[in-house]
């Protein structure tokens, strides 16, 4: 056997005794994970990027972490309760994925740690007391604010010099609903924009949505995050297109379905990241102590091929800053 392989071996042995030891004797910790679609398939990279983080960190599922995920398929009953049902089985650390559920987990346990993924606003949502000192049993990775919707219209607006009235897209199950429109009026406000707001529960109401859209006479539409987007982004980009309407996305992966931009954080990066503070909390940190992350990178993403469908010649500053262009 060469050297390196033997103190990969021994190295191997080594973490899988540390991790073990860190339970009670023969138990290894178990975390559950409370995704937003309805399977691994459907989360596709998010999933992913979740389960490659944990084996970056030397976990091993079934072997040295059990890992039980819960998969609500954008359900506020099943929301609930799997998230309840995590909290039954006495979970070590419970991670939400998504900003949908996260107020379940909340409302599921008030002491079990919990490390959540892509929230907007965690200290307004009663979460966290502040995001250097969450103070409570959460804390995890933040994906919105103001500043980013507010540059997310102002690039639409340089797109489309004529933009006077804006569509904002929203799921109303969602406990962020409100959220989403008080920033975006707020932001659109500030730019000399009309914000209108449209609903969609289902993928039936998102064709009435954008059909409404067009009709109110709308000039572009945008959207933050949410499931239902997220699981019907190619329908949601063509009926944008079908209707004739700039569209502007949270997400890389948003982005794909068909989107004109988007300008958001790294989602992929995100759900990568959430396995360490589940390992701190492992290793004994508690979630009061650790600070909530925010986005260290923001990604902006154009479609010229969308673009010159619309209409549209987009730029060359925004060509400039955009990170990726579609041609």
């Amino acid at each position: 056997m060469r050297r390196r392989e033997f103190l990969s071996l021994i190295g191997g042995a080594i973490l899988y005794r540390s991790r073990v030891a860190r339970g009670q004797a023969g138990r290894i910790p178990s975390v559950g994970v409370l995704w937003h679609a309805a399977s691994a398939e459907a989360q596709g990279v998010y999933y992913t990027a979740v389960v490659e983080g944990f084996r970056d960190l030397g976990y091993m599922d079934g072997r040295t972490i059990a890992l039980e995920h819960r998969f609500a398929g954008e359900s506020p009953e099943r929301f609930r309760s799997m998230a309840a049902e995590l909290v039954r089985l006495g979970v070590d650390v419970l991670v939400t994925v998504g900003p949908q559920t996260a107020p379940y987990a909340k409302s599921a346990t008030s002491t079990i740690p919990v490390v959540f993924m892509g929230v907007p606003d965690p200290v307004g949502s009663g979460f966290v007391d502040s995001l250097a000192r969450p103070g409570r049993n959460m804390t995890g990775l933040s994906n919105f604010g103001a500043d980013i919707v507010s540059k997310r219209l102002q690039y639409l607006k340089y797109m489309r010099e004529d933009l006077l009235r804006v569509a904002l897209l929203v799921n109303p199950t969602s406990q962020l609903a409100p959220l989403y429109r008080r920033v975006t009026e707020t932001a659109a406000a500030e730019l000399g924009l009309e914000n209108v707001t449209f609903e969609a529960r289902s993928p039936d109401e998102l064709e009435r949505a954008f059909k409404a859209m067009a009709e109110a006479g709308m000039q572009a539409v945008t959207i933050n995050g949410d499931g239902l987007v997220y699981q019907h982004r190619s329908l949601v980009g063509k009926l944008a297109l079908t209707h004739h309407l700039p569209l502007a996305v949270w997400s890389r992966e948003t982005f794909d379905g068909g989107a004109l931009m988007s300008y958001g954080p790294d989602q992929v990066a995100m759900c990568r990241r959430a396995p360490a503070f589940v390992d701190k909390i492992l290793r004994g940190a508690k979630p009061a102590d650790l600070p909530v992350e925010q986005p260290a990178k923001l990604e902006f993403f154009i479609n010229l091929k969308v673009a010159g469908a619309l209409g549209l010649t987009v730029p060359p500053m925004l060509l400039a800053l955009a990170d990726d262009v579609i041609e």
